[in-house]
């Protein structure tokens, strides 16, 4: 078996893109500006490769190794992609406070593409000795890099802590953390306080204590940059007056529409940033545009930019500029209530769209309520209120991938409430989520995939979720999705699989083989949830006797030896429960040397895993005893 004509080449083209788009990745300017680069380099030189091979004979066949190899490659790439573009979008304090965490993301990328390059039989390939050399020489280089992580930055871990520490910090701390963030001008810190923002937004609201630390870096870091260059982002005219007027507020401060220093900045859907009571005005006038843009606004929601407000203040007390107090009258939130005014009244103009506008306008709001669901709990509640539900439910069926897209994805937002859940299951989504995990887009799918998995953890929707057919649909997406797919796949699966007549159908379905690939494939990411939906699976009758079936006994005591606690007890109640009624598996473990493990297990394990692995041990040593099978049927 293998890939042959188009489907080989579209895969190797897809490979080629992905190369390409990552090794023109613009140049990372922040922290992780090593890291960055050298991830970016060491994947450039994969680009003749893929290159050779897509030139190559177009009507040879790959084989199903190679295919394997080239297909994990794809799913690393893809997801490096993916950090690349957030390392290179994403609030560069966030990611110096985060170095941590955003360091083993790069190592896990580099482990990753590490590991799909072994997979890959580079002698069987039609490629020139020259390129073969090369490709040899990156994956050592990635060999070398798993082995070998960069090294931290010390004197940024250093000047962080003193910066965060101190009340007023040495000036040649800030100014290195300045240069060393990219943090040098009125125009650089407004930039990152509208990465922060978008930061604040994805966090529902509330990133914890990152925000205080953040917002306390930024306000010594704009005053560094005001006292050290008071005529950063000022044009030569602006320097030449600036001795005999007042000083000139950077254009970043400035209302787009009264071209004054704002007091109570804005953001509307657009990504434009107004003083709040000029935006409203604009708006109560009929207005359905951006000033600036003169996009149309997808809602009239407006969303205070509170770290832009900060900085504008810093700037005004190191000026000697006296801000007046906001004068604007939109009401806050009050504690308790679903939404302030403004979500409201947008919510409901966004429903209108969805029930009565063009294909566009239904994909644009549906696009928009995906948004507002996931940022805070109190518009899911506000949403659902309005009725977008069943709405929601019917686009579900929509032509258009995009608009099926969102309006899955909206779903599984609001399914976050527990109240909501009902009500989605009321509408009657389950076979619409089942058809758009069976047909939609890729991310449509997987999202599909999450939202039965939320939908599942009330029982009773454990039942309709199986019985509308979600299963087989969920194997497809463990076999062939993403990454990110295959783990939204396997809990869903693991959850449905807790009522028991679930069980009986993904044995039936097929479950038990590709379990068994992702067991045995230990660098695919996915051995925790495969050992876990088996665990689950043997405590069925048809289950054991498919896991058995399957010649599990060599992985199986392969992670008892070496697995994580957890892996460890899964492998062990999966091997009780084939031990306890089988001979045959009995004898085979004994032939793999279990009772060695088991007893290494059962002095080191968890208090389940020690259990299982007694009773097995003592099933050992009766069959040593006798050769009777009858004795087994006494335990």
């Amino acid at each position: 078996m293998g890939l042959t004509g188009d489907s080989k080449g579209q895969l190797l083209s897809q490979l080629a893109e992905l190369v390409k788009e990552i090794s023109g990745s613009p140049e990372c300017r922040n922290s992780c500006k090593k890291m960055h680069g050298n991830l970016v380099r060491r994947i450039k030189l994969l680009s003749p490769l893929f290159d050779e091979l897509r030139d190559g004979n177009e009507e040879s066949v790959m084989k199903i190794e190679e295919i394997k190899g080239f297909e994990l490659l794809k799913a690393a790439l893809d997801s490096t992609k993916e950090l690349l573009q957030s390392i290179n979008e994403g609030s560069k304090l966030y990611q110096a406070l985060q170095k941590d965490q955003i360091a083993y993301k790069f190592q896990q990328m580099t482990e990753a593409i590490e590991a799909a390059l072994n997979e890959i039989p580079y002698d069987n390939l039609d490629i020139s000795e020259e390129v073969q050399e090369q490709i040899e020489l990156v994956h050592a280089q990635f060999r070398r890099a798993k082995a070998r992580p960069d090294s931290p930055d010390l004197q940024l871990e250093h000047d962080l802590a003193v910066a965060q520490k101190e009340k007023d910090p040495d000036p040649a701390v800030l100014r290195r953390l300045s240069d060393k963030l990219q943090l040098r001008t009125i125009s650089d810190l407004t930039k990152e306080s509208v990465a922060f923002h978008e930061l604040v937004i994805a966090s529902g609201g509330d990133p914890g204590k990152r925000f205080e630390e953040m917002t306390s870096l930024l306000k010594k870091l704009k005053d560094y940059v005001l006292t050290e260059n008071p005529e950063a982002d000022t044009s030569e005219s602006e320097k030449g007056l600036m001795k005999h007027r007042s000083p000139v507020i950077p254009d970043d401060f400035r209302c787009l529409i009264s071209l004054e220093l704002m007091k109570d900045p804005v953001i509307v859907s657009t990504g434009q940033t107004y003083e709040r009571s000029c935006i409203q005005k604009w708006l109560d006038a009929g207005h359905k545009t951006c000033p600036k843009t003169q996009q149309t606004l997808s809602h009239t929601a407006l969303t205070p930019n509170y770290v832009l407000k900060s900085l504008i203040a810093l700037w005004c007390e190191s000026n000697g500029v006296e801000l007046p107090k906001n004068q604007g009258t939109c009401r806050s939130r009050k504690p308790g209530s679903s939404a302030s005014d403004c979500d409201r009244t947008a919510i409901i103009a966004l429903l209108e769209k969805l029930a009565n506008g063009n294909s566009e306008q239904q994909r644009a709001a549906a696009g928009e309520l995906r948004l507002l669901a996931k940022r805070n709990a109190d518009n899911r509640v506000c949403i659902a209120e309005a009725g977008a539900i069943p709405l929601l439910v019917e686009l579900l069926s929509s032509t258009d991938p995009r608009t099926q897209e969102h309006a899955v994805t909206a779903l599984l937002n609001l399914s976050i409430n527990d109240n909501n859940k009902g009500a989605i299951v009321n509408a009657g989504a389950i076979p619409d989520i089942v058809d758009v995990l069976k047909n939609g887009s890729m991310e449509a799918r997987e999202n599909a995939a999450a939202t039965l998995f939320s939908l599942s953890v009330i029982d009773e929707n454990k039942v309709a979720i199986g019985a509308a057919g979600a299963i087989p649909a969920l194997i497809t997406l463990l076999c062939e999705g993403s990454p990110r797919g295959k783990k939204d796949a396997a809990t869903a699966i693991f959850n449905l699989s807790i009522y028991q007549g679930n069980k009986a159908r993904a044995v039936r379905a097929g479950i038990i083989p590709p379990l068994m690939r992702l067991l045995k494939d230990a660098g695919g990411g996915m051995v925790d949830e495969a050992l876990a939906i088996l665990a689950i699976l043997a405590s069925h009758q048809e289950g054991k006797v498919a896991i058995g079936q399957a010649d599990p006994i060599p992985v199986l005591l392969e992670v008892i030896r070496t697995g994580s606690p957890r892996n460890r007890e899964n492998a062990t109640a999966i091997l009780w429960s084939l031990c306890t009624s089988n001979l045959e598996q009995l004898k085979i473990a004994k032939e793999f040397g279990a009772e060695e493990a088991l007893k290494d297990l059962s002095e080191s394990g968890t208090d389940r895993a020690k259990r299982k692995a007694g009773s097995i041990l003592e099933l050992l040593q009766r069959l040593e005893v006798k050769e009777d099978p009858v004795s087994l049927s006494s335990l």
